[in-house]
């Protein structure tokens, strides 16, 4: 007897995209530049796929903002599935990390919060999210703890930081995303931004440097 019931055969593949998780207020002096408290636990926010700005591709200004901040973060790449991950067990799940800016329309921001509304519309916008082209290797790092990076824009440092300045370490991080989120290979986590952050503006040129060496290289148009 022969049948035509072949559901799985011809399913489509679908290949599901990584999530963006991104740390907000995680370093004091950034928290308070912005008058806003410094805060007991991390405060999360996402982005969808669609945010990320890729290979050094030039940033365009949007239309319907006149004040687009620069914020620039380490990103951690998730490299195994977790969930509820132990403080203890954290480093495990991730061996790469990369740099990249958080972009906010900061004037949008302000008017979404004055309301008590959410600021996704700010932060997670088409392109708003860079990342580097090229992720390194933890191991290499000097001190995985202690990590420096900044911002360089039109030959100027804007922005430096360091990773031990973090008000919630990577790990901790870490832990406390997977207790609501399901991490899974691939997943993008934006630790947040040091003091510095400011406005771009059309023809800036943005240098991003992790341990002195530069990983992005773009303009704003």
């Amino acid at each position: 007897m022969t049948t035509n019931n072949q559901p799985n055969q011809f399913k489509p593949k679908i290949r599901l995209p990584m999530k963006i998780i991104c740390i907000g207020r995680n370093y004091v002096a950034h928290a308070k530049e912005l008058n806003n408290e410094v805060p007991g636990e991390p405060v999360i926010f996402m982005k969808p796929d669609s945010a990320l700005l890729r290979n050094n591709d030039p940033f365009y200004i949007p239309d319907w903002t006149q004040d687009v901040h620069h914020e620039i973060e380490l990103i951690v790449r998730i490299n195994r599935l977790g969930k509820n991950i132990e403080k203890k067990f954290a480093h495990r799940y991730y061996d790469e990390i990369g740099i990249g800016i958080d972009f906010t329309a900061r004037d949008i921001q302000n008017a979404l919060k004055d309301k008590g509304l959410p600021w996704e519309k700010s932060k997670a916008f088409d392109y708003s999210a860079v990342i580097c082209p090229e992720f390194v290797s933890v191991s290499s790092l000097p001190d995985r703890n202690a990590i420096n990076f900044r911002l360089d824009i039109n030959g100027k440092t804007v922005q430096e930081g360091n990773s031990s300045l973090m008000i919630f370490p990577i790990d901790e991080i870490i832990s406390q995303v997977s207790k609501y989120f399901t991490l899974k290979i691939g997943d993008l986590i934006y630790t947040g931004t040091p003091a510095g952050v400011g406005p771009v503006k059309i023809g800036d040129h943005l240098k991003g440097y992790l341990e002195g060496d530069k990983k992005f290289d773009f303009f704003v148009k």
